[in-house]
């Protein structure tokens, strides 16, 4: 199923109603950690993939520079 035709199903009900679930699943103190552990692993991914991209452009420029 394409991404786009799910992420058109999903509306404002579909949206409180997570959140509710989310607030009666973890409570309302663990929200906060919950979204800095969700925002560092965020930054890592980033991070990773740029450190990624960059070696590849290294072993590109090498592979021309032959």
């Amino acid at each position: 199923m394409n991404l786009f035709v799910i992420a058109g199903m999903i509306g404002a009900p579909q949206i409180i109603l997570i959140i509710v679930v989310v607030l009666l699943l973890f409570g309302g103190r663990k929200i906060p950690e919950l979204m800095k552990g969700i925002g560092q692993g965020m930054k890592e991914f980033k991070k990773a993939t740029e450190s990624e991209d960059k070696e590849k452009d290294k072993d590109e420029k090498e592979k021309k520079d032959k």
